[in-house]
Parts: structure tokens; C-alpha cells; sequence
């Protein structure tokens, strides 16, 4: 009779690869669930007072103390950074990384934003994973040859009618946005609140990676993403 042992040893073996997958599946899910938590929420601000759009063609008229006026300036507390959808061996996860080293100004005439532009280190653009961001900095972005990203207002920005201070108002900005050496054209809805003598503003940009010649974040088929990203920013300015 011929041995039965090559059969068993096949049987241990599938076992086996069927019990690794399994754990690996279930302690990707139980990381990312349990142990990693959710992902930060989006860049936005607080609405203290409501959330105006803005009406076109209107006067502007300010309840707001002090006048728009001038140079504002970047400050603390700034953020920019992305956020992509991405499954890890199965499992739906959101990778989400930030920085705090955001540079830029813009200028208001009357009523009106005329000028603004912004730089981010994007070396300094960090996630929760070291793993993804050596990735982020080497194969995806190459922070060594492209260290900036930039975004320069094309458009003017009208804001009026001016609303009272601690009421976010919705506008849309249109501008040059460059990421890994290539400039985009972009147009963008965010918001902005004036309170205490500042001007906060966030808002957020679709990344599709093709057009800034960025190689899609997948690593094999451990980790997959969509082909495009969102870049999100909080930025808080005061006079210059």
C-alpha cells in the first residue's frame, strides 16, 4: 500500500498557510481597530456663529472690529498635510500625516485677498507609521530632490460682504499648487473665520497622483491606496 504520509504532510502544510493568513488578517484588523485607533479627523474649523456662503456681487460691510486691510501672516498652530484611503492586507485604514512647518502671507486690499502664497517642508511631514513615511519621503514623494511644497493664489478672492467676528464663511480659491516638481492649476472651496485680532482658514485640495507625477502609494499587495489623495490644511494668520 503506498504511504499516505506525502498527503498528511500536504494537509499540515495548507493548514498551515491558512492559519497565517488568518492571523495575519485578524491581527491587521485587530491593530488597526484596536490597538492604532481611528485616524485623526479632517483640518477644519469650529463654527461658532454659523456657516455663511458667500453671496456674489455684493457690497462688503464688516461687523467685524478692526479693519482686513494688509499683510497677515502664517503663525503657530498652522497645519498642512494629506490624507489618503488605503487597505492593508484587507482591512480598510485611512493614512493620514501632518506638519507644523507651514510658511506664507497673504494680502488683503479693501475687501479683497489679492496675493497669498505658501510653502511646506515636506520632509517634515510626519504619520503614526515610521515604515510609511520612509516610504512617503523616498519612493513616493522624494522629499531630497522636491523639499517643498508650494501654493500661490492665481485669482483674486472676494470677501464680501465681510461677516461678523466668529462666523465661518465659505469661499473658493483658484491657484498654483506644485508637489514633487510638477504645478497644477487648482480650484478649491474653503472657510475662513476672523476672531480676536486673527483670521483662521482651512479647506482642502484633490490630489489625483498622476498629474504630479507621484508613483501610487501601493506596496504590492500589502498595501493598496486609491490613485489620488486630499492635501487639508488649518492655517491661522495675524497681522503682519
Amino acid at each position: 500500500m503506498p504511504s499516505r504520509r506525502p498527503l498528511r504532510w500536504l494537509r499540515w502544510i495548507v493548514a498551515g498557510v491558512a492559519a497565517v493568513a488568518v492571523l495575519a488578517v485578524g491581527g491587521t484588523y485587530v491593530y488597526i481597530h484596536f490597538i492604532e485607533g481611528p485616524a485623526p479627523a479632517p483640518l477644519g474649523l469650529k463654527a461658532t456663529r454659523g456657516d455663511v456662503a458667500t453671496p456674489p456681487g455684493q457690497p462688503g460691510q464688516s461687523a467685524s472690529a478692526g479693519p482686513l486691510a494688509g499683510t497677515w501672516r502664517v503663525t503657530s498652530g498652522s497645519l498642512a498635510g494629506y490624507r489618503v484611503k488605503e487597505v492593508l492586507l484587507g482591512q480598510n485604514n485611512i493614512a493620514v500625516g501632518r506638519t507644523s512647518h507651514v510658511k506664507g502671507d497673504l494680502t488683503i486690499n479693501g475687501t479683497t485677498v489679492t496675493a497669498a502664497a505658501f510653502t511646506v517642508a515636506m520632509a517634515t511631514i510626519h504619520s503614526d507609521q515610521s515604515q510609511r513615511d520612509a516610504q512617503f519621503d523616498g519612493r513616493i514623494m522624494d522629499v531630497a530632490t522636491y523639499p517643498t511644497g508650494t501654493f500661490t493664489l492665481s485669482r483674486p478672492v472676494s470677501l464680501a460682504p465681510v461677516p461678523a467676528a466668529g462666523v465661518v464663511k465659505t469661499y473658493t480659491a483658484t491657484g498654483k499648487l506644485t508637489l514633487h516638481g510638477h504645478t497644477r492649476q487648482v480650484t478649491f472651496g474653503l472657510k475662513a473665520e476672523r476672531t480676536g485680532g486673527k483670521i483662521e482658514v482651512s479647506g482642502s485640495i484633490p490630489v489625483p497622483f498622476a498629474d504630479y507625477g507621484i508613483g501610487n502609494p501601493s506596496f504590492g499587495s500589502f498595501v493598496t491606496t486609491q490613485n489620488h489623495g486630499i492635501l487639508e490644511f488649518l492655517m491661522n494668520f495675524s497681522r503682519s
